[in-house]
């Protein structure tokens, strides 16, 4: 069947098979390989992606469902200059990442939440808690990091998108690296 998505900004026209999954068009059909494949249950969440806005596990859609509609990959994310985004920051300074297979997945599920968290009618709402940050999570599986460097990544993409300094954030908190690698 002859279908058609908007993916990361630009049209794409393919024919696909009526049981093609979308991360298999995306990674097999389009190249786009930031988006992972880890389990094929929808369990793991390394295979999250924008679907017209909102997170989606890309393993559990059929491509012909998200036939036109707007599809973003961790391909597609990136601050206006190009670099890395506030939250891709921040997980970077909070030592959120490790291995980095799930990074992709978390980075546009969490994506999501810190932009609900930061819309106009979210300023006078507090930014997410620490559980609603791990709540926002439980779909996401990281063998490396804990989780713990993740909830600071957020609250810290949150505050300096809120222009503010989270009291007890920064250097001092960042759990130090053993010889691994690996957060203590």
């Amino acid at each position: 069947m002859d279908l058609s998505l908007n993916v990361n900004g630009r049209p794409e026209r393919f024919s696909a098979r009526p049981n093609e999954l979308l991360v298999e068009r995306l990674r097999d059909g389009l190249g786009l390989t930031g988006t992972k494949i880890g389990c094929d249950t929808g369990q793991c969440g390394s295979c999250v992606v924008r679907l017209d806005g909102r997170s989606v596990k890309s393993c559990l859609v059929l491509t012909a469902a998200a036939a036109g509609s707007a599809v973003t990959t961790i391909e597609g994310v990136a601050a206006e200059d190009g670099g890395l985004t506030g939250l891709q920051e921040a997980l970077r300074e909070e030592h959120g990442t490790q291995c980095g297979f799930c990074t992709p997945g978390m980075v546009m599920a969490l994506g999501e939440l810190v932009e609900t968290a930061l819309t106009d009618d979210a300023a006078d709402r507090a930014a997410p808690t620490e559980p609603e940050i791990r709540e926002w999570l439980t779909g996401n599986l990281c063998r490396c990091t804990g989780y713990h460097s993740v909830v600071r990544g957020v609250q810290r993409a949150c505050a300096a998108a809120r222009a503010e300094v989270p009291e007890g954030l920064g250097e001092s908190t960042a759990v130090p690296a053993t010889a691994s690698g690996q957060e203590g």
